[in-house]
């Protein structure tokens, strides 16, 4: 059996199969077969190309469809010349017909009919059909110069279509892998002679989901590459740490949710848009995960964005929203701490994770709490000292003094956070200011105490607001703290209450900054179903530290019991009472006489468990409610799952998040909303486009398929604009990206 000769070739050779490479130098094309160059022609010298290509095919060195892929050459135009080769040998191509004419089927009128029909937009096919002529003949008149075909008719002869690309990448197959044509690197990078492949563009036709790469200036400015080049892990190999970032932030657009199911999409297809032959298989992007996110490096990257998106926008990084998510854990690698969940009503085993975001809803971090110790113990431990030593343009201490109602910055959270406690600390030792609903406000107050005012939301949106204000002191003993608290009156007459510690903000800012909490339900409903934040991508477990503090299994099985007897107290409270305020007739003997039964039986059972309840009260008192990991039983132990990759996945998705948010603020104008920009972003990232590089100008255009109305088309024309003055270059190359729609007019 012959052996395969391993094809290492000239860096740049481009694959015509497994066997025979080409490589042009300047302006001559050589022609490899294995190590050996075997033929070689000036690029411009079109008759030897032919001969070439014929002797290549007719020795079964390559195959028809290999030259029509690698050199754009029409199928007809390659079997002629195949045919000529092998009926009349190589000097066939240099005799010259006798007495050869030109055709005259093409007469004036039938050309300016043809052309009428090109300019139209008519097809080739339909053109032959509809004037009875030859494809060959219209073929020649429009390379002759004769016909002239517009954008929409020339689209397929720029570059490789899709029908093509699917049959070279499956040709591939049975070689190295499905779309694995850029053999030569490939090669070297597996016996370690390259690490990781360059972008390489070639003209493509309708690639599928091209419109992701008018995200790429976002992703860029929103910190895809900051610092992940210092920060994350290495990877070796064919590919690089950008591309592996690219996919994942690419996948995150196109709404797929999981690395699994990239198995479904085209993987030479999605690699077109990296300049790559194919983007790496499921397993080996998971592989690329756990080197990128090693050790600590996942954790140092996202809060290295953290504090970069807050160092450039400072701004809204001085009102921080906190609110806490349950991620459900379905796996059976550890037995989680159940938590409540809301939005099932149900007692689950998962992780919380207590998220930072802005007025609008923008991430700055997530903090993981496997054993969650509650929103004011996270808040107090780990978020507000992050805060005080990345949020920019706090004051300093002489201004603090100079203004004793000033806060150094403002936290937002629900009444989960209520605690006049906390809110006293915040302010006496660190100024900062909280706003939350008030838990236990006092009744209400007179309607006449309202006034109606113009509140301006933190999106830039302008409310009415019926507002009043008024000094309160909350809490009591020690704790007793006078704030400020803010009322709205609703159209139902209802008073929503509001206290916080921001001395220094007007009444309206207040209003506004609390009601906007319903941005942050907003991010976390969106990235649930969009973006599938609450999805498994990691497969492992670590142990938890010995010091970690968790809720103590006794004391929390005390309190169930304690609930449960509760529970029933009340019930036989609410029926003795119901009793006595309806007492039997006396003369009715029977009837009373079982009414004094019941009603001695039912203050027996209250007495029994009043005295239970107390008892379990004594136990609970005596029994701390936290404990250490390490003094936990074996049978109440549980690991934490592993964080590195899903880290890295959920900071890519925070990018994603705030790219989008991005690109939706430029589309938004007076006829579109900003509901209506993301659903034309989500239809524009899975729209084909055809990927044009232009090589002498260091272009690489993307020509987008048009949407499906008119003013659709005329928004994204607009936004190309702006896309196509920042003038962004592709990460890795030299190639400004310019943006545009097929056969736009507008």
């Amino acid at each position: 059996m012959p052996q395969l000769i391993l094809p290492l070739i000239p860096h740049g050779a481009t694959i015509i199969n497994d066997l025979v490479t080409v490589y042009r130098d300047d302006d001559r094309w050589t022609y490899f077969y294995g190590l050996h160059p075997i033929y070689a022609h000036n690029a411009d010298d079109n008759r030897m190309f032919k001969i070439i290509t014929s002797m290549m095919i007719h020795s079964g060195a390559c195959r028809h469809s290999d030259i029509v892929n690698v050199f754009g050459a029409s199928k007809s135009s390659v079997n002629r010349a195949l045919k000529k080769y092998r009926e009349g040998g190589v000097q066939s191509f240099f005799q010259r017909k006798a007495g050869g004419r030109k055709g005259t089927i093409l007469t004036p009128v039938v050309l300016e009919q043809a052309q009428s029909l090109l300019d139209q937009g008519g097809s080739r096919p339909d053109i032959v059909d509809e004037l009875n002529v030859k494809p060959d003949t219209l073929r020649k008149a429009i390379n002759d110069g004769r016909l002239k075909e517009c954008p929409s008719s020339e689209m397929k002869e720029e570059g490789h279509t899709k029908s093509s690309r699917s049959e070279l990448d499956a040709s591939a197959a049975d070689v190295f892998g499905t779309a694995c044509t850029r053999v030569g690197e490939r090669v070297l990078a597996s016996i370690g002679q390259m690490n990781g492949a360059e972008a390489h563009f070639e003209p493509n036709i309708d690639v599928s989901n091209g419109g992701v790469l008018c995200a790429l200036p976002a992703l860029l400015s929103n910190g895809l590459l900051e610092g992940a080049a210092t920060l994350l892990g290495k990877v070796k190999g064919y590919y690089t740490s950008f591309q592996v970032l690219m996919v994942l932030a690419f996948m995150t657009l196109y709404r797929i949710k999981t690395v699994e199911s990239l198995r479904g999409f085209p993987s030479g297809e999605f690699g077109k848009l990296l300049g790559l032959d194919r983007i790496p298989e499921a397993r080996c992007i998971r592989a690329k995960m756990d080197a990128l996110s090693v050790g600590n490096a996942a954790e140092l990257w996202a809060a290295h964005l953290s504090k970069h998106w807050m160092e450039a926008d400072p701004e809204s990084a001085g009102t921080l929203y906190i609110d806490g998510h349950v991620r459900v854990y379905h796996g059976t690698l550890t037995r989680l701490p159940r938590h409540f969940v809301s939005r099932q009503r149900l007692c689950l085993r998962a992780t919380t994770d207590y998220w930072v975001n802005d007025a609008i809803g923008r991430p700055f971090f997530a903090i993981e709490k496997t054993a969650d110790p509650g929103l004011l113990k996270v808040l107090e431990e780990t978020i507000v000292p992050r805060l005080l030593s990345e949020v920019p343009n706090q004051p300093d201490q002489q201004a603090l003094l100079d203004n004793r109602h000033l806060s150094r910055l403002v936290m937002v959270f629900d009444r989960e956070g209520y605690s006049p406690a906390f809110f006293k600390r915040m302010w006496s030792e660190h100024r900062i200011g909280c706003i939350t609903y008030h838990k236990h406000p006092s009744d209400d107050w007179p309607v006449e105490w309202f006034t109606e005012q113009t509140v301006v939301m933190p999106s830039g949106e302008t409310v009415k607001m019926r507002l009043a204000e008024m000094g309160t002191l909350a809490g009591t003993g020690k704790d007793v703290l006078w704030v400020r608290e803010v009322r709205k009156l609703t159209d139902s007459g209802h008073q929503t209450s509001l206290i916080s510690t921001a001395y220094d903000l007007p009444d309206i800012q207040l209003s506004a900054r609390m009601f906007s909490r319903w941005c942050q339900e907003n991010f976390f409903r969106y990235m649930k179903q969009h973006f599938g934040i609450d999805l498994l991508c990691e497969y492992g477990v670590i142990e938890l530290p010995d010091t970690e503090k968790v809720v103590n299994p006794g004391w929390r099985e005390l309190d169930r019991s304690r609930n449960r007897l509760q529970n029933k107290l009340r019930y036989r409270q609410a029926r003795f009472a119901e009793m006595t305020l309806r007492p039997e007739n006396e003369a009715d003997t029977e009837k009373y006489r079982k009414w004094v039964k019941q009603k001695s039986e039912l203050l027996e059972e209250i007495d029994q468990y009043e005295h239970q309840v107390a008892v379990l009260k004594a136990k609970i008192k005596q029994t701390p409610k936290h404990i250490t990991w390490g003094e936990l039983e074996e049978k109440d132990r549980f690991n934490r799952l592993l964080p590195g990759r899903r880290r890295l996945m959920d900071t890519v998705k925070m990018i994603a998040y705030r790219a989008e948010t991005a690109m939706a603020g430029m589309l938004t104008g007076s006829t579109v909303n900003f509901s209506d920009a993301r659903r034309i972003l989500q239809d524009l990232f899975v729209t084909d486009a055809d990927i044009l590089p232009d090589t002498k100008n260091n272009v690489l255009r993307v020509r987008v398929h048009n949407a499906s109305t008119p003013a659709t088309n005329r928004v994204l024309a607009s936004f190309f604009e702006t896309l196509n003055s920042a003038e962004v270059e592709y990460p890795g190359t030299n190639m400004r990206l310019t943006y545009e729609l097929v056969n736009s007019h507008f």
